[in-house]
């Protein structure tokens, strides 16, 4: 026993002796291209389980065995670097700035295109998501949901179909929030809308995600309004090899994907490849959907001066989705619960979804890229595109249309909507009645196609003379959007009758594929220069910057004209922008800046004509829109922080409407938008990461304006006062908190968790509704508050020689009820308000292969 004892004792001894032998390794990891620090990059010895990770600085601290050691330097998006050392105990061992370069060759180029801000230097209020953050924390998430982590962000899943999910930025819809993907606009030219399922899989190929909120960096004339979305994707891979990932989850998801890469090859060329394929039931009844996806970037050095890519991507998908919202009791009295879904019925024993619930789209997007690097302080990089949308959305068309429909925005069935006795859309009852019918049929599906072909030129120049940057430009656009019906089911009936072609016989029996209810086109064209100054120094730097554009919408109509009269001539508009900016670093630590601008928009397309016809609508102005911002920044090596207020003035907005047979031209209104935004990260230990965000905003229209009248015949009636004043803005959140946790438990085993909470949301509304003086100043509907708690976890490891890595994600751990969007009813009460409600508890997890 004592003999025993004393092996026991020398071994610990031993043990504690080889413990302390340790050396201690220290350095910083930056980026090779700018030297801004790498937050998060690990740093492990191999073949132990000794490893840390970079602070907010980019400095690390490892304790190290003694001997010959391979020290591994990495972070996602990078390439990876080794060092081999000979490390005698208690050696402190100073490795320096170890400079990691970009696994994409081209990506600091596509940034300059982009318009990317940079820390402590451009005086703008700015959020960064990282690849790591997108590879751990999307999980059952949409891209634009990864946003919510930063300050005056409210995203959605709407109705909760696969890519319905919608952005706020400072109380901005997204069709007032500029989206950039590589330095490109992606906003719909006639509406300014986007549309995610579009983009289904695009985090799959981003490399990084800027919001730049407010005014942002941009140089060009966009819809910045409440900010821009600066999505910048994967470029072509510096060096050979590819991934292999698939992904399980709820409600029968699954997700395969892969990526192969030639790497730079000694003639110059590299070429990189990618595809996915996703599908699932949906968390929401009856919202399955299918989706493939498709990237590719082939690129050519063709000496140090001259490089040329061409990137194409674009997402093919189909999925159903839930359209009408419900009163909250709906809900709650149905076996389905949050889950449940009206939109639709069984055909052929299969879901079959009805009008406004069912999708599909491709739209593959081009890019043809030239940088040419004149001298070291000059360059001139150019960028063509184009990109064709095909597709739409189901429609039910008839006299008896409302069969299938139900009232909205309540969610309630019409007297007339046939109902099975389990509640669903009875489709057998509607083909029995059209067979029956002696004039064809009464109710039929169809197809609302709104596709177009876009065409688009951005071209930079950039040159550098001292600490004076100056950049020009040219940013033309042409975009041609169809517009038409076509009929896709009979439903049991022989034809069907349409009266809205003026040129055709309305007795003319119409089959499938045959286009009724409208056809027109949109055209747009924007042309535009832009030119910006910006001086920088250690200490100072500032920018100002200017655009000039013209932007002009053409109407053409095949349905309501005759021929030689179908075309309405080019409504012109010239819109303008001038911004600038300043931010001074008082030392390493503090930095404060202001910036401040002033630009005009052209009114939407569908403002510009009255009520769908090729009439100008003389009452559409330029809106004005005035923006400022002032901010404050501290950095040390564990604490960053943030600190800005905002205020932004939207003037002149018009609003056209159709109420019943007569239209509405409501010009004038005005809007206050201001704020504090707090955004923060601490690293209170090598292990622990923390991440948080505060914001706080006044969303209000300003006053009450007068809108016209016009009948069918589009003649003048009269005029109706709108009571606007003081009204808050809804489906937004006037108060957004987050928090995030990261911790590494091992250097290849991370954990994280991440709270939100949004709060002071009020229902959306028309606010053409407001036609009487005690509506001034009340409020829509006041949503209940509400927090979301969501986990993850990565595991790191080799399996056969090849990289592997483990990911798990569970959405909403608690399972928390919530109401995500809201349209007001009569009363401004939860009675009378028709809900979309979130989602609950969601699951995820996947394995990436890397070789």
């Amino acid at each position: 026993m004592k003999h025993r004892f004393l092996v026991l004792l020398i071994m610990t001894l031993v043990i504690a002796q080889s413990s302390l032998a340790q050396s201690v390794l220290k350095g910083k990891v930056v980026d090779e291209n700018d030297g801004s620090p790498l937050i998060g990059a690990t740093i492990v010895v191999q073949g132990t389980s000794q490893g840390t990770a970079t602070n907010l600085d980019g400095t690390f601290t490892l304790q190290a065995p003694t001997g010959d050691v391979t020290i591994k330097v990495s972070y996602v998006g990078y390439i990876a670097k080794t060092f081999d050392y000979s490390l005698s105990e208690g050696q402190e061992k100073d490795m320096g700035s170890v400079a990691l370069k970009s696994s994409s060759i081209g990506l600091d180029e596509v940034k300059v295109v982009a318009n990317f801000a940079r820390d402590r230097e451009t005086p703008v209020a700015v959020s960064k998501v990282q690849p790591i953050q997108i590879e751990e924390k999307l999980g059952t998430q949409e891209l634009p949901e990864l946003m919510k982590s930063t300050p005056s962000v409210y995203a959605t899943k709407q109705g909760g179909g696969f890519g319905d999910s919608r952005i706020n930025i400072r109380g901005f819809s997204q069709q007032n929030v500029a989206v950039l993907i590589n330095g490109v606009p992606v906003n719909d030219m006639e509406g300014g809308e986007v549309y995610w399922s579009n983009w289904a899989n695009l985090a799959d190929v981003t490399k990084t995600i800027q919001v730049q909120r407010g005014l942002g960096a941009s140089k060009l004339a966009i819809s910045s309004v409440g900010g821009t979305m600066n999505i910048i994707t994967q470029s072509t891979d510096a060096e050979k090899g590819g991934t292999v990932y698939q992904s399980i989850g709820n409600d029968a998801f699954s997700k395969t994907s892969f990526s192969l890469s030639t790497g730079l090859m000694d003639n110059g060329w590299a070429v990189t490849l990618q595809g996915s394929k996703s599908s699932g039931n949906g968390f929401v009844k009856a919202t399955n959907f299918e989706s493939w996806s498709y990237f590719f970037n082939i690129s050519k050095r063709i000496n140090e001066s001259h490089r040329i890519s061409l990137t194409g991507f674009g997402a093919p998908q189909w999925h159903n989705q839930r359209s009408s919202p419900h009163l909250i009791n709906r809900y709650r009295d149905h076996e389905d619960g949050i889950r449940y879904n009206s939109d639709y019925g069984y055909l052929n024993g299969e879901i079959y979804a009805s009008g406004y619930a069912y999708n599909e789209y491709h739209k593959p997007q081009f890019y043809l890229n030239h940088y040419w690097k004149i001298n070291n302080n000059t360059s001139l990089h150019t960028s063509t595109y184009a990109s064709f949308g095909r597709g739409g959305g189901r429609r039910v068309e008839g006299d008896n249309d409302k069969w299938l429909e139900f009232q909205y925005p309540s969610g309630e069935p019409y007297q007339s909507t046939k109902l099975t006795p389990q509640g669903l859309l009875d489709y057998d009852a509607v083909i029995d009645a059209n067979a029956s019918s002696n004039t064809g049929s009464s109710a039929v599906m169809a197809m609302a196609r709104n596709e177009h072909d876009w065409y688009g030129i951005l071209s930079t120049f950039n040159t550098k003379y001292a600490n004076i940057d100056i950049t020009a430009g040219f940013d033309g656009r042409y975009y041609k959007g169809y517009h038409y019906r076509q009929v896709t089911d009979l439903l049991g009936g022989d034809y069907y009758l349409d009266d809205a072609n003026i040129n055709r016989d309305p007795t003319e029996p119409l089959m499938e594929g045959a286009k009724i209810g409208y056809y027109n086109l949109g055209e747009v064209l924007r042309e535009g220069i832009f030119l910006q100054g910006e001086y920088v120094t250690s200490d100072y730097s500032a920018f100002l910057s200017g655009t000039v554009s013209n932007k002009s919408y053409r109407r053409v109509d095949y349905f309501q004209y005759e021929p030689g009269n179908q075309k309405s001539k080019w409504e012109n508009f010239l819109v303008y922008s001038i911004k600038g900016g300043f931010n001074y670093n008082i030392n390493d630590q503090h930095n404060v800046f202001v910036n401040g601008g002033y630009f005009t928009r052209a009114p939407f397309f569908g403002t510009i004509f009255k009520n769908y016809t090729n009439e100008i609508n003389q009452e559409a102005k330029l809106q004005k829109i005035l923006s400022s911002e002032a901010g404050y920044g501290y950095r040390s090596t564990r604490l960053k922080v943030d600190l800005t207020g905002f205020r932004t003035v939207w003037m002149d907005k018009t609003l056209t409407r159709t109420i019943g047979q007569e239209f509405a031209n409501i010009t004038g209104l005005d809007a206050v938008h201001m704020g504090v935004e707090l955004e923060a990260t601490y690293k209170p230990t090598k292990k622990l990461s923390l991440n948080g965000m505060f914001s706080v905003g006044d969303y209000k229209w300003d006053k009450n304006v007068i809108a016209d009248i016009f009948n069918e015949d589009q003649e003048y009636v009269g005029t109706v006062s709108v009571f606007a004043k003081d009204v808050r803005r809804g489906n937004t959140a006037l108060t957004t908190g987050y928090l995030g946790a990261s911790y590494r438990v091992l250097p290849d085993l991370k954990i994280g968790a991440d709270m939100y909470h949004a709060a002071d949301i009020f229902a959306e509304f028309d606010i053409e509704s407001r036609t009487t003086p005690d509506s001034e100043g009340v409020d829509s509907w006041k949503m209940p508050n509400y927090t979301l708690v969501n986990a993850n976890v990565r595991y790191d490891f080799d399996l056969g020689g090849f990289e592997a890595t483990i990911y798990g994600n569970v959405d909403n751990l608690l399972d928390t009820e919530y109401i995500s969007d809201a349209k007001d009813g009569r009363n401004h009460t939860a009675m009378n308000a028709a809900v979309w409600y979130g989602w609950g508890r969601t699951w995820n997890m996947g394995l990436k292969f890397r070789f």
